[in-house]
């Protein structure tokens, strides 16, 4: 087993009684658990039993396999296109996606103040995980409303789950998305009519800052262009356990620009990466050397 690798439950360890249309063992669920780890980094902890049961059954219904340990042979035997379709649908189900628009408000308020104060033409900024838009299209508005809207900024927007990234390129929301103001729902959104009604849509100008595309943190490489000078990563290495953390923060801090800033979850301390980022302000640091 790997350095940080999630540990296997104990064989005596209890599994929850749930009533299971397929057969779900220890072991399936110690096998999902690695998988998981391998191709995402991600580190699933025992309480996620019946989370996984529930997200992958619909994985075995869509591809016909009648038991857990079927379908999870079958998922490490195939191979080409339909290898990598299936491993991504794999992923796309075990990943979690909890945002809303200037979630962390903070954060939006320093970037404002931020953003007057950076030289360098255009300004590269990375969200390094999308998820259904909201914090990118968040950076944004942020961006339009500190530099007008010929600002030259430049906003790469990445994340594993290509279901999310597809919510998040068409940029339909509900109407009384949360945290949206009654003034940046007429500056930057259109409103829905007829079928459409109660929805709204952000405005073209406003999308065009962004580039969403897919990319898995645990890639061997990332082809992302000119050093950044904002990275936002927030709410992302809670599902990493602390060798994995430290890989992706070396990483980084790689593609950033010299004092570029990193912004991180509420819950997030990098602390003991102290050679690679130091505490600029709450949950924001500032890239060392």
């Amino acid at each position: 087993m790997r350095p940080g690798q999630p540990a296997p439950l104990p064989a005596s360890s209890p599994v929850e009684a749930i009533d299971h249309e397929f057969s779900f063992s220890r072991a399936d669920f110690d096998r999902v658990r690695q998988l998981i780890y391998q191709h995402a980094g991600i580190s699933l902890h025992d309480g996620k039993h019946a989370m996984v049961y529930s997200r992958l059954s619909r994985r075995l219904r869509d591809t016909g396999h009648k038991s857990f340990a079927s379908y999870l042979q079958w998922l490490e035997g195939v191979t080409g296109p339909q290898g990598d379709q299936e491993w991504q649908e794999f992923v796309n189900c075990l990943t979690t996606n909890l945002t809303s628009f200037f979630r962390e408000e903070h954060h939006f308020h320093a970037l404002t103040e931020d953003l007057k104060t950076l030289t360098g033409k255009p300004l590269r900024i990375w969200c390094c995980a999308a998820s259904t838009g909201e914090e990118p299209y968040s950076i944004a508005m942020t961006c339009q409303e500190a530099l007008g809207s010929g600002g030259g900024v430049q906003i790469i927007s990445s994340d594993i789950d290509t279901n999310v990234l597809n919510t998040a390129r068409r940029g339909v929301y509900a109407g009384e998305s949360r945290g949206l103001s009654p003034q940046r729902l007429r500056q930057f959104f259109l409103k829905g009519t007829g079928a459409n009604e109660g929805r709204i849509r952000v405005k073209p100008d406003l999308a065009r800052m962004i580039e969403f595309r897919p990319l898995n943190l645990m890639d061997a490489t990332w082809s992302l262009g000119e050093p950044f000078h904002i990275v936002f990563c927030r709410n992302v290495m809670i599902y990493f356990d602390a060798p994995t953390q430290r890989k992706v923060l070396e990483r980084i801090h790689k593609v950033m620009r010299p004092g570029g800033l990193l912004f991180v979850g509420h819950s997030e301390n990098f602390t003991d990466s102290r050679d690679l980022f130091r505490l600029r302000g709450k949950t924001i640091y500032e890239r060392v050397g």
